[in-house]
């Protein structure tokens, strides 16, 4: 009945819209589906498991471990498979990825302490290849501004709804944070078959969306060792860059639990969405707003002084919070702001801009899944610094000094790309 009703109206409807409803619905569409992926992965971080411990050691620390582990592998490998995906495979990898997430969860729910960490690692494995899966739909387009950066806040609402959605299911419904991940899965994988549905019904780039943003491709081994040569040291601060800001982020999301419970905030489920909303909001709107710049260089360029905006904004809000000039939920509501210009940039526009300005064929994926392997290494490395460097210095401490961190090295990091980016332009 739907291939025969709904499917030809969805492909009339989408074949004939102005640019206007086509980014709507893909935007939409893409915030909606990897909020619910990300759900499937990030849920279970609203449980402290306190008083739990493994070889002297948190137990919720081995199970991030364990699934930034799983992730991580997930990136180095995507490298390989992202960038030569083939377009007509994307809905099915999505839904493959999926249901070996809800599976994952429910194996750690069955299986005792501590032989469930292993099924962290089988969770983030499978679910480190969605984000290359979805920005394949979006790239490439002239409005993959506005697209991707839809795509890129749902993980900015999608880390608060989760834990919230999780906070919930054990303070309302009563269940253990063993089982409150796999009943916030099934919660979210009903409606994520309705947006792959949705989103493998858009359109490919037009010849003018090609003209505009350049053609892309599928990128042999060969052709990705040529394309990494030619802008090596550009992309080689970017990346370290890109380590920076992973780590950080996945300090502030995983354990945001316990840095909340530092603050006062231990008890509030509503604080997640609270604080994030209004972040995922004004990244959009920035990040977006670049669809209106036809010059891929000067966007490009652009989009370096938003991320080093982002870094002051972290530092500079840190230290108004340790002054007691910002509460605690504004100070969080900044550090995000401030972090994910950056973050959101690298998973959307930065390097969708980049192969534009020096009209290179080839796809996004490769660069990002280059960068998030790279970044996911910092984030276990610095887990393992903490644990076992710093024991006994809290995370809310340990997060404080990260961000002056982040904030000066990063800096220098995105002035110095930014150089090294101009000149090549001018060369070029």
């Amino acid at each position: 009945m739907m291939d025969w009703f709904i499917v030809p109206k969805l492909k009339r409807w989408l074949l004939n819209t102005n640019t206007v409803g086509l980014t709507v619905f893909a935007t939409a569409t893409a915030f909606c589906l990897y909020t619910c992926l990300f759900a499937l992965r990030k849920s279970f971080t609203a449980a402290t498991f306190g008083g739990i411990s493994f070889l002297n050691i948190d137990y919720k620390v081995w199970l991030i471990l364990s699934q930034v582990l799983g992730y991580m592998v997930s990136k180095f490998i995507g490298i390989k498979i992202i960038s030569e995906l083939k377009p007509e495979r994307r809905a099915w990898g999505i839904l493959v990825i999926a249901a070996c997430a809800v599976t994952s969860w429910l194996a750690f729910a069955l299986v005792p302490m501590p032989y469930n960490i292993i099924f962290l690692f089988f969770n983030g494995l499978p679910l480190g290849m969605g984000w290359g899966l979805m920005i394949g739909y979006l790239e490439g387009r002239k409005t993959t501004d506005v697209m991707a950066a839809g795509l890129s806040v749902s993980f900015i609402f999608a880390s608060g709804f989760s834990r919230t959605i999780g906070s919930i299911i054990m303070n309302d419904w009563a269940l253990s944070p063993f089982w409150m991940p796999f009943a916030s899965a099934l919660v979210f994988f009903v409606p994520l078959l309705l947006f792959v549905f949705l989103i493998n019904h858009l359109p490919a780039p037009t010849a003018e969306d090609e003209q505009l943003r350049t053609k892309r491709k599928p990128m042999t081994g060969e052709e990705r060792l040529v394309f990494f040569k030619a802008f090596a040291p550009g992309l080689i601060l970017l990346i370290l860059l890109y380590v920076l800001l992973t780590t950080f982020r996945d300090l502030r999301d995983n354990f945001s639990a316990e840095i909340w419970e530092a603050l006062g905030y231990g008890k509030s489920s509503q604080i997640y969405t609270v604080t994030e909303a209004p972040v995922s909001l004004i990244v959009l709107i920035v990040i977006g707003s670049l669809m209106f710049i036809k010059s891929n260089y000067f966007a490009f360029m652009l989009i370096h002084l938003i991320v080093l905006v982002g870094l002051i904004i972290v530092g500079a809000s840190t230290f108004g919070f340790e002054h007691q000039w910002v509460s605690a939920p504004v100070w969080m509501i900044l550090v995000g702001v401030g972090l994910y210009f950056g973050y959101i940039a690298f998973n959307s526009v930065l390097f969708d801009r980049l192969i534009a300005t020096y009209r290179y064929v080839s796809t996004v994926g490769f660069l990002i899944y280059l960068a998030d392997s790279c970044g996911y290494v910092g984030s276990v490395a610095v887990v393992f610094y903490k644990n076992l460097g710093q024991p006994n210095v809290s995370w809310l401490v340990f997060f404080t000094e990260a961000a002056y961190i982040m904030s000066a090295i990063g800096s220098i990091l995105i002035t110095a790309s930014m150089v090294y980016f101009h000149r090549r332009y001018k060369r070029s």
